[in-house]
């Protein structure tokens, strides 16, 4: 078995940048008290005191070292650093002092324009259920840039409970590197990066497992998602990953929470950016579960996504596509018996109400 890439073992890369994140969190944490960038606890939070929010900057310092340790220079990478490094900018501005939703949304395009446009990191054509869609190059840019703006918000939207924007992170990371080692695509960028994100961002969540000890912040959050979405726009470059299919069952939680987001606070007339304590998370702490059994629940769902994505990419696409569907019709069950989307209690009162009035 063939645990080497760039002459470096697969297993030194992940422990190197796992060590690397564990002795910054702390580091990261001072500063966090220093700079002022402090959650403190309000009616929409679950924590109960202020938590230090720099999470990301170890993350991002993980992953630099790994990069400088065991990658190369390629224009590619060079527009992923200067991408990355304006998202984490952004982010830790937003950390200390929170701001407006279109001026960070601004920037994220920015950012994604420098990787699509300046390292070519794009995809061409998406394969879907075996049809095949090709795009001129315009189509190209405006897909690969909403893609990378749409998983940045995506895993940014569901960092609301401790351990869960990393937990989920982690399990994608994996699930790319599984795959990429599966197919032999060890000498892809994607691959590299990937094992990299994953020591740097287990790293951090031992300090982020419920009871976290400091959140990853926006910084975190829009890090990890710029990430994710790059590294899966990479993957179809060297056939890693070879439909659309695999990305985004990987990542059901925070699409199907993100999309779900929107439609309730359309539902409500609020504008899309407005927060609230609804989310996919907050159903689960509403059903009685303790934070750290709601986490291991959406950890659970989110590794059964991706055993089922390796199948699928390794082949064996109709079971897989089987499979799926069954692993959505009862996702989607579990989602439209909680508040999600709408509040069931208030619905059910409202009718009552409504019985009585017309009964008088």
């Amino acid at each position: 078995m063939n645990l080497m890439v760039n002459n470096h073992n697969i297993i030194e890369i992940i422990l190197v940048t796992f060590i690397a994140s564990l002795i910054l969190v702390p580091i990261a944490k001072k500063i966090a008290y220093h700079i002022g960038a402090i959650d403190k606890p309000n009616a929409r939070k679950i924590h109960n005191v202020d938590m230090p929010r720099l999470g990301g900057l170890a993350i991002f310092g993980s992953f630099l070292l790994g990069y400088i340790l065991y990658g190369e220079l390629t224009t590619q990478m060079l527009s992923i650093l200067i991408g990355s490094f304006i998202i984490l900018l952004v982010g830790i501005f937003d950390d200390i002092k929170p701001i407006k939703a279109r001026y960070k949304f601004l920037v994220q395009i920015i950012a994604a324009l420098i990787v699509v446009l300046y390292g070519q990191v794009y995809f061409t054509e998406i394969t879907f259920l075996g049809i095949r869609l090709e795009f001129n190059m315009l189509i190209s840019y405006f897909l690969s840039t909403f893609f990378i703006v749409a998983i940045s918000n995506a895993i940014n939207l569901i960092d609301g409970l401790d351990g869960l924007a990393g937990g989920v992170s982690s399990i994608y990371f994996l699930t790319i590197s599984i795959i990429a080692f599966i197919l032999n695509r060890l000498t892809g960028l994607d691959f590299i990066l990937a094992i990299i994100m994953l020591g740097a961002t287990l790293g951090f969540l031992v300090y982020n497992f419920p009871p976290a000890k400091i959140f990853m912040g926006d910084s975190g959050s829009l890090f990890l998602g710029f990430m994710i979405s790059v590294i899966a726009l990479m993957s179809f470059k060297v056939a890693t990953l070879t439909s659309l299919v695999i990305p985004i069952t990987i990542l059901a939680i925070p699409i199907f929470d993100t999309a779900l987001a929107i439609f309730r606070r359309i539902l409500k007339g609020e504008s899309i950016g407005t927060p609230d304590k609804e989310h996919f998370h907050h159903q689960l702490l509403k059903l009685k579960f303790t934070p750290r059994v709601s986490i291991l629940i959406i950890y659970m769902i989110n590794i059964l996504f991706s055993v089922v994505s390796i199948f699928y990419a390794i082949g064996d696409t109709k079971d897989a596509m089987i499979l799926y569907v069954i692993l959505m019709i009862l996702l989607l069950f579990v989602i439209l018996e909680t508040d999600i989307l709408y509040d069931h209690h208030k619905s059910k009162n409202d009718s009552k109400k409504k019985i009585k009035k017309d009964e008088n």
